[in-house]
């Protein structure tokens, strides 16, 4: 039962994006908008309540925290910070990418730190069992907004998950597509639809590969994973950094100061980061590695001719 909800829920957002990348982005929009209001809820709630009721606020419990703590915290945040990049993936479908990307990243970056901020405060303040329990934000809600209000921000929080995989759903068969269109991937995922005009090869691929790791592995085990991968992702972004500077020492972008030490401190925080992977994250990192080697070395030798662009 458990694969055939997840695969009803995935199938739906695959659909809503074959159909066009305007469906798509209209159903993201209405997920996001839909949790950063129930957020808020949760938020103003809980403020509230702990100005106007004190017997609501609690000492957060002391705990003993060790480096491993601290890296797996990371590890988790960088999957809840993270994908702000991947916005840029469908910005070739976009009206003024160099104006707005930045100004969208920005905000962006900073509603969320504000978000994630607030909510682990009233979390911390008003839940005894904040450290142990298995639904914080929930149980937090129960003591000032009771059942009513437990209900509605739990459903706030399935809504925030199932709202992060539409915005997935929507950007990254883009990255396929383009890999598929430029000759780095095979050429069948740069297929466009004839009549809704989506890339529907990387759409589908990209569904039925979330379906199998949703059912495969839990939530946190996924996005430890996620996080990983997007490690090696920044790290290769920062390591062409340099290699971009000297092949293009007059390109109109901008400039970061500093550039050769930043990245070697993301170099080496990735180093540390990557040590503290399982097992289990560790043979999917293995095949993947295997299967990109597999890919680059098939492209090199039969290179495929980039399709023609309407």
């Amino acid at each position: 039962m458990r694969a055939v909800v997840l695969g009803v829920l995935v199938g739906f957002l695959a659909v809503v994006n074959y159909l066009g990348v305007t469906s798509g982005t209209r159903l993201s929009n209405f997920f996001t908008i839909t949790k950063v209001l129930v957020i808020l809820l949760f938020i103003v709630g809980g403020l509230m309540a702990l100005l106007l009721r004190p017997a609501v606020r609690v000492i957060p419990q002391a705990m003993s925290v060790t480096n491993k703590n601290w890296l797996k915290a990371v590890l988790l945040m960088i999957n809840s910070f993270g994908g702000f990049e991947a916005a840029l993936f469908v910005s070739g479908e976009t009206r003024d990418p160099r104006k707005d990307a930045p100004i969208a990243l920005l905000v962006a970056l900073t509603t969320a730190t504000f978000l994630y901020v607030s909510v682990q405060y009233i979390v911390i303040h008003t839940l005894p069992t904040a450290t142990t329990a298995a639904k914080p934000v929930a149980d937090a809600a129960q003591h000032f907004l009771g059942s009513f209000g437990s209900s509605l921000i739990a459903t706030g929080a399935l809504i925030s998950v199932y709202g992060y995989l539409s915005a997935n759903m929507l950007h990254t068969p883009r990255l396929t597509f383009a890999m598929g269109e430029q000759g780095d991937f095979p050429a069948f995922f740069a297929a466009v639809h004839s009549r809704f005009r989506t890339p529907y090869v990387s759409i589908m691929s990209f569904a039925t590969l979330l379906i199998i790791f949703s059912v495969a592995g839990s939530y946190e085990w996924n996005a430890i994973l996620s996080a990983i991968s997007r490690l090696f992702i920044y790290a290769s972004i920062a390591a062409a950094l340099p290699v971009l500077r000297r092949k293009q020492p007059y390109a109109d972008a901008f400039r970061l100061p500093a550039g050769m030490f930043f990245v070697v401190l993301a170099l080496l925080f990735t180093g540390v980061l990557i040590l503290n992977i399982r097992l289990g994250g560790l043979i999917v990192l293995g095949f993947t590695f295997a299967l990109a080697s597999l890919n680059w070395l098939w492209t090199k030798r039969y290179p495929n001719t980039p399709p023609a662009r309407e």
